[in-house]
């Protein structure tokens, strides 16, 4: 049962570090990119250091008041808010977005090509925080090389404690003859 689970994790997190590598930093899984997320501002449904999975892509402007998406800042930071209002519509058309633990709506008017993906509702609380060091040179190495010195120090223990079986068999075979 150990064995399976050591393994099972030591696959997990190679599938998690290599996909997150090949994509540019972000793992994605089953179409859905999973992102960090780094501050209160839309607590308490999704807490800080969660992570979330976001649907990319799609048609841009069909959002509506309500939605939760993702999008790039100006400087290019993701951020995550839910539409509060449309204005506009073809060319102009833009979103006022808010953190629901915000008081006031964001300062800048979103429009449609700065959108990420769509927030589907789904959130690990404090894995981001895991995601965030995986993503670094030492955390990749750490969750692809732990797992597997842990699988391997159990199998030893197995392995010990089968020769001493076997051994004390042998022994007692011994004596009795």
């Amino acid at each position: 049962m150990i064995t399976s689970l050591l393994f099972i994790t030591l696959i997990f997190t190679a599938f998690v570090v290599i996909s997150s590598k090949a994509s540019g930093g972000e793992p994605n899984i089953f179409g859905y990119q999973l992102k960090t997320v780094l501050s209160g501002s839309m607590e308490p449904g999704i807490q800080t250091g969660s992570i979330i999975a976001i649907k990319p892509g799609g048609e841009v402007t069909r959002f509506k008041k309500g939605d939760v998406v993702t999008f790039k800042e100006s400087e290019g930071m993701l951020i995550t808010h839910r539409i509060h209002e449309i204005k506009g519509s073809g060319d102009s058309l833009h979103y006022i977005t808010k953190g629901d633990n915000n008081d006031a709506t964001d300062l800048e008017p979103l429009i449609p090509k700065n959108i990420v993906g769509e927030y589907n509702g789904f959130t690990i609380p404090y894995i981001g925080y895991l995601l965030s060091a995986a993503q670094s040179k030492i955390g990749s190495a750490l969750l692809l090389v732990l797992p597997g010195i842990l699988l391997l120090i159990y199998s030893a223990v197995t392995i010990l404690k089968a020769i001493k079986e076997v051994e004390t068999i042998k022994k007692s075979a011994s004596t009795s003859n």
